[in-house]
């Protein structure tokens, strides 16, 4: 009878936990002034339910409501006010870079999961704060990049890890476009994107992070032994306190990586470049990659299919995290976003001293 009992209650525990699993996630919004909050707000499969929208400026919230058809009634002007009505499980941040340090201190302690947009934060000293409450509280702090879910990306790493290419040896990481006035896609984030302070600097904070990022990845989290960098300011009445143009250049004990990032490019644009000791692979797209493997081979053309589910969507694999069903995708972990933003102020320190930065 006891083994009956023990059996109908392990049953009954495995039912519940999967039964968790299956509830879609309370996630609250932190901010609507980031252009990409239209992702989560549009997102026609989502496991999750909008629990509510912090943002103090109604006319923005009135605005986005009437674009993406939520009610007013879950907009609040806290996180106090947020949490205390909606009690979410894990919150997404759409706000300033720089605010990515509040939600932090305030839902960390609450043991609530939070993803923020990229990069992590405006520096390392930020950063290493928002780490230590993750790890303190218990709770999942991603960073969301857009180039993470690319299949192309992802079917590059396999063939580098399979030696496809020998091992790495020099990598060029090109991202940006004409500049956040030039596109106007979302008048909110002009005034914080060029923000010194607000953004940590200008195109190197919000295109240099995604060649940082991969080439982290790439190069299973190992440092940089040295950073050096040179800031251009083109358009000085568009960007008067930030570089709208940014190279940087990172070295490794055996490879070299340079990153471009950009508000001056006439396309928008996300490439990488990997040199390896015995073929190289491009990536033109996220769609496309193209491989050769040796002087006399043939380049050819590979077509990945998208990741699989839930890594094909940010907010799917957050809340796939959030519930235990996946794990923690290394692009967007604290142990590689920490290593980027220790990238990003050694390359805003050489810009400044025009020294040669060298990271511990």
């Amino acid at each position: 009878m006891k083994r009956i009992i023990y059996i109908l209650l392990l049953c009954l525990a495995v039912l519940s936990a999967k039964a968790g699993q299956d509830t879609p996630v309370r996630l609250g919004i932190i901010g609507l002034t980031h252009s990409h909050v239209g992702g989560v707000l549009n997102d026609k499969n989502k496991p999750y339910v909008i629990a509510g929208i912090v943002e103090p400026d109604k006319q923005l919230a009135e605005r986005m409501s009437k674009r993406f058809g939520f009610s007013m009634e879950i907009v609040y002007s806290t996180m106090q006010e947020l949490y205390d009505q909606q009690h979410p499980e894990a919150v997404a941040c759409f706000n300033a870079t720089y605010y990515h340090q509040d939600v932090v201190r305030f839902f960390a302690p609450k043991k609530v999961h939070i993803m923020v947009e990229k990069p992590l934060a405006t520096n390392s000293r930020q950063a290493k704060e928002m780490a230590e409450l993750a790890f303190r509280h218990g709770i999942h702090l991603l960073t969301n990049y857009e180039t993470t879910w690319y299949g192309s990306h992802e079917a590059a790493a396999q063939l580098i890890r399979k030696g496809e290419i020998g091992e790495i040896r020099k990598a060029i990481f090109r991202d940006g476009h004409t500049g956040p006035v030039e596109r106007n896609t979302h008048p909110e984030m002009i005034p914080w994107i060029k923000d010194p302070v607000l953004n940590g600097g200008g195109a190197v904070m919000d295109f240099g992070c995604y060649g940082a990022n991969l080439m982290t990845w790439l190069m299973d989290n190992r440092k940089p032994l040295s950073v050096v960098s040179a800031f251009q300011t083109i358009k000085p009445d568009q960007y008067e306190e930030v570089e709208d143009q940014a190279t940087v250049i990172l070295t490794y004990p055996e490879a070299q990586c340079i990153l471009e990032a950009s508000w001056n490019w006439p396309v928008n644009m996300k490439t990488s470049e990997i040199y390896g000791k015995n073929g190289y692979i491009q990536i033109p797209d996220k769609e496309t990659l193209l491989i050769r493997t040796g002087e006399k081979s043939l380049v050819q053309q590979i077509n990945p299919v998208s990741r699989p589910a839930p890594y094909n969507n940010p907010f799917s694999y957050f809340c796939a995290v959030v519930r235990g069903s996946a794990e923690e995708d290394p692009q967007s972990s604290l142990q590689n976003n920490l290593i980027v933003m220790e990238i990003l102020d050694a390359a805003k320190e050489s810009a400044k001293t025009g020294k040669v930065i060298y990271l511990k």
